[in-house]
């Protein structure tokens, strides 16, 4: 298979699936297969995207992580593109984790950058590190091209062409949360690795990149609204741009409120609130202590989800 072959064998839309705690903080599995079939009932859903971030990956341990792979590929069989986020400060440890995701039925890898490259931008190193989950691959990679505002986390256009270049790479899971800078990367790769998927996943910009042009997208809003997302993206595909209004409308509020809301960091949380809303988890617990929703964010959230799922459950 060529390298145009392997990526556009990536093409579409990936649910970006959550993780649910039990009281003890041990992960239900069982709810687990449920959420992984839920995302994916859907023929139009390509496949998953498991251990990113709305899926906790920076507070999971290792052994989970490899587990919640597992049991996606279980649950999932050969019927779903499986993609697993890889995100370790080190890199000989990410390096582990890529092959132990390898090892449990992922399809492809997408590293995420460390946090602590928000300090700082070094190329040398961010390059170095790519580079070495990419010698330890023998699955397709994909980058992650953070937001905007997440400091030295989103690559340079120097820095993002490099790493375009390096062998595996097939895709781009392109967050930057601005249609502009996503535009600009979107014709970077178009110019120098038009072999390589941009797939726009700014959850609360999907409408306008869509419009721009991608070849699919990487988002939790599709964990809860994966019918949705599918259509809007086929709608601008097919030219429909009313059809794709509507839809767009329809999420657009919901998908302000779960992630343009301060503080950003909870967006896992209104996730899962929105699940157990829509009565398939009982609890939306997080890894975070201090995750905590008020009852008017909560009441808020519901309505806008529940003008959200009109259009959803439409046949």
């Amino acid at each position: 298979m060529t390298s145009f072959e392997t990526a556009s064998h990536f093409r579409g839309i990936y649910a970006a699936t959550l993780v649910p705690f039990d009281e003890t903080g041990s992960i239900e599995f069982s709810l687990l297969r449920a959420h992984l079939r839920s995302c994916t009932a859907t023929d139009e859903i390509s496949g998953i995207l498991c251990n990113g971030h709305a899926g906790e990956n920076h507070l999971l341990a290792r052994k989970e992580k490899k587990q919640i792979i597992q049991v996606a590929r279980e649950t999932l069989g050969e019927r779903r593109l499986i993609v697993s986020g890889i995100l370790a400060e080190d890199t000989a440890e990410a390096c582990l984790h890529a092959q132990d995701a390898i090892d449990a039925g992922a399809d492809a890898l997408l590293v995420f950058p460390p946090f602590s490259w928000a300090v700082a931008q070094d190329d040398a190193a961010i390059i170095a590190h790519h580079e070495a989950i990419c010698a330890a691959s023998s699955v397709p990679v994909m980058l992650y091209q953070s937001s905007i505002g997440s400091g030295g986390m989103a690559y340079s256009l120097p820095l993002l062409e490099t790493l375009l270049g390096l062998p595996g790479v097939i895709a781009v899971k392109e967050g930057s949360w601005e249609t502009n800078a996503y535009d600009r990367h979107r014709r970077l790769a178009a110019r120098v690795a038009p072999h390589v998927q941009i797939m726009a996943s700014g959850d609360e910009h999907l409408l306008p990149c869509f419009a721009i042009g991608t070849t699919g997208s990487l988002v939790s809003l599709a964990a809860i609204l994966p019918r949705s997302i599918c259509r809007l993206w086929n709608a601008v595909e097919r030219g429909d741009m009313a059809k794709a209004r509507t839809i767009h409308e329809a999420i657009q509020p919901l998908a302000n409120l779960i992630y343009g809301k301060a503080p950003s960091s909870r967006a896992t949380l209104r996730l899962k609130a929105c699940l157990v809303m829509m009565g398939e988890w009982s609890a939306c617990r997080t890894r975070r202590p201090s995750d905590i929703l008020s009852s008017n964010e909560w009441l808020v959230l519901q309505h806008a989800l529940e003008a959200a799922m009109k259009v959803e459950e439409e046949a």
